[in-house]
């Protein structure tokens, strides 16, 4: 019986080959179909139109900056100069208020610096008034030595850092 046993297992295992093998299916290569044409109607291009440029209901206003010399807050013949300018335009522009800002050169203590730049945006601010222009219009404040505009240790970058800028607050 065993050998009969044997011969079943055999048989078993031959038709379990036999079936279970997958059977090869053959691929046909895939035919493309060529794109069928579609006739759109064709449009006229019509030229270009004409950006139109944004209507600004307010122009910009820029005001010129003054600089120092060392360790000094007293205005030099180029900052009248400029400050006759600025006074002109806010004179032009009689809603306009203004902040001016005072600037130092990174030499001195934090502390220094920023009543010298107080000093510095004092001294337009008086002589703006004394032109006409309203104190109420004119705002002043000091960053001292805390926003410099040249970086470097040589003469040239601590006299562009000695200055008063201008700023429009409203219109």
């Amino acid at each position: 019986m065993s050998k009969l046993k044997y011969l079943t297992v055999v048989l078993i295992g031959l038709a379990l080959l036999a079936g279970g093998c997958k059977k090869g299916t053959k691929l046909e290569p895939a035919v493309e179909k060529p794109p069928q044409k579609t006739e759109e109607p064709v449009q006229k291009e019509q030229p270009p139109q004409p950006v139109q440029e944004p209507q600004v209901s307010k122009r910009e206003i820029i005001f010129q900056k003054i600089h120092f010399d060392f360790d000094k807050y007293n205005l030099r013949p180029d900052a009248i100069t400029a400050l006759n300018e600025n006074a002109k335009v806010l004179m032009e522009n009689p809603t306009v208020k203004m902040r001016i800002e005072g600037h130092c050169d990174e030499r001195g203590t934090v502390e220094y610096n920023l009543a010298l730049g107080e000093k510095r945006a004092q001294a337009a601010k008086e002589y703006l008034v004394k032109l006409g222009v309203s104190a109420g219009r004119v705002e002043t404040i000091s960053y001292g030595k805390e926003k410099p505009v040249a970086f470097g240790t040589n003469e040239d970058a601590w006299a562009k850092n000695r200055r008063d800028e201008f700023a429009v607050i409203s219109q």
